[in-house]
């Protein structure tokens, strides 16, 4: 009787050393994440006389006061700007994943029109960019300034999403789609009814890429909208915490009022922690496809 070959020294289970270390690792690493977030909610929870004592953000709870989001939102300024960013991210997430998934099949189909033409001008993306400037030409040319729709078209289309896409795409079996074609089935109605039920995972994994780089996004808004009213609720982050501007009128302070406001170092971390939300939610529903969906996509095409 053979004795079965051994496994290398990385296959095997760890002992207990070997578990302790990583569940310190672990915590030591989870730490380092959520130690951060902790600050920064309770230092936009903290009365002035919390910040003030702490000398900065604040690691201790002294009591806990709504303040600063009662000021975040007084305004208006915040509110409008939250929308503005939540109507931005599910119109710009939908447009894109329609055209990536679009994009992705047609180009995942070696005998559809212009196939190697339009897939190296997709690869040729990740080399070259058009630009700063010529971008700016270009969408102030088509009449995009002012409007919501510079803060989506020019971004809709990612070469690394559809890249992923389409390999996912080309690793379902082809008998698949020639059996359906030979019941007398199109090409939408295969893409609708057998692919994209098969390719659940890495749709909502793109969609979750699509939708934090919208949310994230600002440098489109500083470029293409030049009305503050509509300005997303990252541009408003940015003119608050590295500007010092105010949240009552985006760039003028009402000095007035400026005595009972709350510690602006509370007033950032209040907009912070409200950028923050959306995606702190979002993420664990999307998270179990990570690994289904993105590394089998990326590896099997």
């Amino acid at each position: 009787m053979t004795t079965p070959h051994p496994r290398p020294v990385w296959a095997e289970p760890p002992g207990p050393a070997g578990r302790a270390g990583k569940a310190a690792a672990l915590t030591a690493i989870a730490a380092v994440v959520l130690l951060p977030i902790y600050v920064v909610v309770l230092t936009s929870l903290s009365p002035a006389s919390a910040v003030t004592a702490a000398g900065g953000l604040v690691v201790v709870p002294r009591g806990i006061s709504f303040a600063a989001y009662a000021e975040l939102f007084a305004g208006g300024v915040v509110t409008r700007a939250v929308l503005v960013s939540l109507g931005v991210t599910a119109v710009g997430t939908l447009v894109s994943l329609a055209a990536t998934v679009l994009a992705a099949y047609g180009l995942s189909r070696p005998t559809s029109l212009w196939h190697r033409p339009l897939l190296f001008a997709v690869l040729l993306t990740f080399l070259f960019t058009p630009g700063m400037i010529p971008l700016y030409l270009l969408v102030s040319s088509v009449g995009l300034i002012d409007s919501y729709w510079a803060l989506i078209l020019p971004t809709a289309v990612s070469a690394f999403n559809l890249v992923v896409m389409r390999a996912f795409f080309m690793s379902i079996p082809a008998e698949i789609g020639d059996s359906a074609r030979a019941d007398g089935a199109g090409e939408w109605t295969i893409l609708a009814r057998l692919v994209l039920p098969m390719s659940k995972g890495v749709t909502a994994v793109i969609g979750l890429f699509y939708a934090v780089g919208y949310w994230n996004a600002f440098f489109n808004a500083i470029l293409y909208i030049n009305d503050n009213r509509m300005w997303p609720l990252q541009l408003i982050l940015r003119q608050y915490v590295q500007q010092g501007g105010s949240l009552t009128s985006a760039s003028v302070v009402d000095t007035s009022a400026s005595a009972a406001l709350p510690p602006n170092l509370a007033i950032q971390m209040a907009i912070v922690v409200v950028a923050l939300v959306p995606v702190t939610f979002v993420y664990p529903l999307v998270q179990r496809h990570f690994t289904k969906g993105v590394v089998i996509g990326a590896v099997k095409g």
